[in-house]
């Protein structure tokens, strides 16, 4: 215990995606551009939610909440890897490294919620559409996004406390560029198995049980309309197109990394670069392209500075 106790871990080295400096210097580059797309696109979709009068019903009301969730998301762990990339030793403390878990399983598990909340706006607003506006009116809107939130910060909890209990007192080296679970799980100085084993359940309990959920919504949405209109189906899956897709993209990679028996160093770095900087990027210009309304608004906007210019 006591050469242990000498040999407490106070920091984590990332091993970070490539040794090449000429390929460190590419995605240096490439990632800084990157993470400035997605704040600006994120804060830009919830500033003209904000302020357009004809964004603030509850779709939008959500959307603006999944483009701060993105934002949060994102800036936890691409700083990071950004600046990572232009160091020889690419450190972070004992502290850091238990903020980053914190904060990536808050905003992620907070998101997947937001995502079902999303999907159940949908259902209401096609499925029941005369109902809609005392379903989903302004009390429910928030207290749906608070449970999204709090969902998220009990998962996030209930992950850091089982962390936290494990002793560290060897290696150090976690090879990703950022504090990941089940890598971090691996340098501690005790057995981790049954652990691991419910670290995973917790994480892919909730992904899963998100993602079945989000698939049978969107399928029987477009069963309803389906049997209710002819044509209905390819107007409500028109609708619902940028959804599923988001849902496709965040889901996917969470899910294999966690619940996926092997891990493959390359692949687990791939999928965890796709939902920490790309996904977050993807969100507002898939929701928004496709989006009349926000093309209206933005366009109104653009003009109103132009006038004033």
């Amino acid at each position: 215990m006591e050469e242990a106790n000498q040999s407490v871990v106070h920091e984590f080295i990332f091993q970070g995606l490539c040794n090449s400096k000429e390929l460190q210097i590419f995605l240096f580059l490439s990632f800084s551009i990157l993470y400035l797309m997605t704040v600006v696109g994120n804060l830009f979709v919830v500033l003209l939610i904000i302020t357009d009068p004809h964004l603030h019903s509850p779709m939008y009301f959500l959307l603006a909440n999944l483009s701060f969730v993105d934002f949060c998301l994102s800036s936890v762990t691409t700083p990071k890897l950004t600046t990572d990339l232009l160091k020889e030793k690419k450190t972070i403390s004992f502290g850091g490294c238990m903020s980053q878990i914190l904060c990536v399983h808050f905003f992620g598990g907070g998101e997947m919620v937001l995502l079902v909340t999303m999907a159940y706006d949908r259902y209401v607003a096609i499925c029941k559409p005369l109902h809609y506006s005392s379903v989903m009116d302004r009390q429910k809107c928030i207290w749906l996004v608070l449970i999204s939130w709090i969902i998220g910060f009990v998962h996030a909890m209930s992950q850091l406390i089982m962390i936290l209990e494990l002793p560290f007192c060897g290696p150090r080296v976690v090879d990703s560029f950022f504090c990941d679970i089940p890598l971090v799980l691996k340098l501690a100085c005790t057995d981790t198995n049954t652990l691991g084993m419910l670290i995973n359940a917790d994480s892919g309990i909730l992904a899963t049980t998100c993602f079945i959920v989000l698939l049978v919504s969107y399928t029987y949405i477009l069963l309803t309309v389906r049997l209710h209109s002819e044509g209905g189906a390819s107007k409500a899956l028109s609708t619902c197109t940028s959804h599923i897709i988001v849902v496709v993209l965040f889901f996917g990679p969470c899910i294999f990394i966690y619940l996926w028996p092997v891990s493959i160093t390359w692949v687990d770095k791939f999928l965890a670069v796709f939902y920490t900087v790309i996904t977050p990027l993807l969100n507002p210009a898939i929701y928004t392209l496709r989006n009349k309304d926000i093309k209206k608004a933005t366009k109104k906007l653009v003009n109103q500075h132009v006038k004033s210019m």
